[in-house]
């Protein structure tokens, strides 16, 4: 029988249809296989990109050459541009403003086929301190209200180049996405007096159910009421809002849990294509009690078609259960 679930945090229904469902090892999924023809991210093209705003590096090696274990750089089309005001106006009815932000690219790695699920624990925690790292200085703009660090691997999730790596995007607004998740968990809080997400970390960790994954300081569980095939939040078990607050042993944790997830979620599901997105408490508020930041991993294994687009409600095959169990399971 199809069930109805309700998200506690934005109150969105979903449909897990368990008449749809199938075995989690029958999904089908296209592996990504990187070529590495001409990628202007790869070792040696350093050139090929705007100057790096931050990068690891071996002593002596030089900013924009070889020698760098991760670099940051200014995405060369970006959707939004650094320089410029905003200027809010209003047409009628409508608003709008000038497209100002950042839009910056994390190249994980040297290597074309590496990966954060290869990369080792210490390499991964490089790369989310950098991350925090930008988030940090990128905060000092006035103009910008919200930063999302996301990714896409592989064409199917939205790449348009293979090598390995995410983006940063601030924005002079709050993603709706975000917008929603801050409002559903003020409502949360200002009721219970307690952060929905803690809650549900506690209730997840007492109940084994959808946990897929948990230690140094972090758990990964399947969503009650997820969007899509296999997604799976990552949260920090300790309560915190903002991602730029974290320590770099607290991201070192993140990185063990992060790099396991992935092997697991590669070997459940053969090297999926996959988003993932990066929700903190945004750039100008006070200290939100209410919010909790945590990693959104969703792989790209359906499509979002008609009703989805028309209803709002999303249709998953896969209970989250089952999507947990299977990557728990020795081998996943």
């Amino acid at each position: 029988m199809p069930e109805l679930r309700k998200d506690p945090v934005v109150g969105r229904w979903v449909i897990i249809s368990t008449d749809r469902a199938r075995r989690p090892s029958d999904v089908a999924t296209e592996p990504v296989r990187p070529t590495g023809a001409n990628c202007v991210f790869c070792e040696g093209n350093e050139r090929k990109t705007p100057p790096e705003l931050l990068a690891g590096r071996a002593p002596g090696s030089a900013a924009d050459g070889p020698g760098w274990s991760y670099r940051i750089v200014p995405n060369k089309f970006p959707a939004l541009r650094i320089e410029g005001e905003i200027d809010p106006v209003g047409e009628g009815l409508f608003d709008r403003m000038n497209g100002v932000g950042a839009h910056e690219v994390v190249i994980e790695t040297p290597r074309h086929d590496g990966s954060l699920a290869t990369l080792s624990p210490e390499a991964v925690t490089d790369v989310l301190v950098a991350c925090r790292d930008r988030i940090r200085d990128l905060k000092q703009d006035p103009r910008f209200q919200y930063i999302l660090i996301f990714k896409n691997h592989g064409e199917a999730a939205g790449a348009s180049l293979e090598h390995p790596h995410s983006q940063l995007i601030a924005t002079p607004i709050i993603p709706v996405m975000v917008a929603e998740e801050l409002a559903g968990s003020g409502r949360y809080f200002e009721i219970k007096e307690r952060c929905v997400w803690c809650d549900i970390v506690r209730q997840e960790t007492r109940t084994q159910r959808r946990i897929v994954l948990e230690g140094d300081g972090f758990t990964a569980l399947a969503p009650f009421a997820p969007r899509l095939p296999f997604e799976t939040w990552i949260l920090p078990t300790r309560h915190r809002a903002a991602f730029e607050e974290s320590g770099v042993d607290e991201l070192r944790g993140l990185a063990r849990v992060l790099g396991e997830f992935l092997r697991r979620m590669n070997g459940v599901l053969r090297d999926p294509p996959y988003n993932f997105m990066l929700h903190t408490a945004p750039l100008r508020d006070a200290p939100v009690e209410s919010f909790h930041w945590h990693l959104e991993i969703i792989p790209k294994l359906t499509k979002v078609a008609g009703f989805e687009w028309g209803s709002g409600f999303y249709i998953n095959p896969i209970p989250p259960e089952d999507a947990a169990a299977a990557l728990r399971a020795p081998g996943g």
